[in-house]
């Protein structure tokens, strides 16, 4: 009986601390929240658009809403994949001093477009494997309720695996919430281009 009840301590400790090194639970509900509305904006944004209204540009040098759904799209790739392969490297705690921008800081800076940046050569519309708006919605589709399952259950240990970007370290669970808010700096980008008083009316 002594044993058994030493093995159960021992189960109930472990898990303990498991859980202990998972995000909490209002982080949790944050992710997924700022992941499904991000998801249904893009979808919002692009409803009922035209073909001729899908491809307008601006200008010759600004991207069309069919040019921001194939950026979203292979981003939201990109980014997971890194996110993905940090979670799965080992564990680096250390790298977290390196961290600058706190959850809130990162969602605001990343969804705030006053804030031009150039993006990287793969990542622009034209290199994408996409051929239509409709392929790269369908991989955004696929991709994001992967992840909102993904954040939704996940037991791993986000905070220290941390990822390097060019422009700083995050950890993963931050990494999760830069991948909600890059859409909704495009979303808000597609809104910029149906504002324009050349779009199409139909």
């Amino acid at each position: 009986m002594k044993k058994l009840l030493f093995l159960c301590a021992i189960v109930a400790s472990f898990a303990f601390i498991k859980s202990g090194n998972t995000i909490t639970d209002k982080e949790r509900s944050y992710a997924v929240k700022l992941l499904t509305d991000t998801e249904n904006g893009v979808f919002t944004a692009v409803k009922g658009l035209s073909d001729a209204q899908l491809k307008f540009k601006p200008a010759p040098d600004r991207w069309s809403v069919e040019d921001c759904l194939k950026h979203i799209a292979i981003t939201e790739q990109g980014l997971w994949a890194m996110t993905d392969a940090a979670i799965k490297a080992a564990a680096n705690p250390e790298a977290r001093a390196d961290i600058k921008a706190t959850d809130e800081q990162l969602v605001t800076n990343i969804e705030d477009r006053t804030n031009k940046i150039k993006t990287a050569p793969q990542l622009e519309p034209q290199n994408t494997p996409f051929k239509s708006a409709t392929e790269a919605l369908n991989s955004f589709k696929e991709n994001r309720e992967k992840l909102i399952t993904y954040t939704k259950s996940t037991q791993d240990d986000l905070r220290n695996h941390v990822a390097a970007l060019p422009f700083g370290k995050f950890d993963s669970y931050q990494m999760i919430l830069f991948i909600a808010g890059h859409s909704n700096r495009h979303t808000q980008q597609i809104e910029e281009v149906k504002a324009d008083p050349n779009f199409p009316k139909n």
